[in-house]
């Protein structure tokens, strides 16, 4: 029998954003814990995500510099995970989310959740997206002329 290494896919080449999912317990003040550790930090947060659950909370954060962060989170003993989302810019107009929306819909792709960037990237509002299939997401709106943030669109927006 011929054996042979495990190969994985090919990288993808969406140009996503890491998010930060931390873990807080149901207590009072643990939020304003949570942010004054960024405050003496390089890091800003550009976006953020408050989920309340049965005893606790999960904080979904952007982050200006995710390297930097996870070492902070990682010292602090915060638990969390890392994930990849997709940021785009929200078109002008009143119809700027309706084309978001639709374009993925086109695609069949579903958004498992959303949230706004609380800096403005380049002027613009900017869509944090979760979907089940980036790299799709990231195809379809570009075909269709969005424009798609990286992480060094964030990194330039302090």
């Amino acid at each position: 029998m011929d054996i042979h290494p495990f190969e994985t896919a090919e990288a993808s080449h969406a140009p996503t954003i890491r998010q930060f999912s931390i873990f807080l317990e149901d207590r009072v003040g643990q939020l304003v814990r949570l942010t004054r550790l960024f405050e003496t930090t390089e890091i800003h947060i550009l976006g953020m995500s408050v989920l309340y659950c049965v005893e606790c909370a999960i904080i979904r954060l952007i982050v200006s510099d995710p390297d930097l962060c996870s070492e902070l989170l990682s010292h602090a003993n915060y638990p969390y995970t890392e994930s990849e989302v997709a940021v785009v810019s929200v078109p002008p107009g009143n119809r700027g989310l309706l084309s978001i929306w639709s374009c993925l819909l086109g695609a069949e792709i579903n958004v498992q959740y959303a949230y706004t960037l609380i800096s403005r990237p380049q002027g613009r509002s900017s869509l944090v997206i979760q979907t089940e299939n980036i790299e799709g997401a990231y195809r379809a709106l570009v075909k269709r002329d969005f424009y798609v943030l990286t992480e060094s669109d964030l990194r330039d927006d302090h």
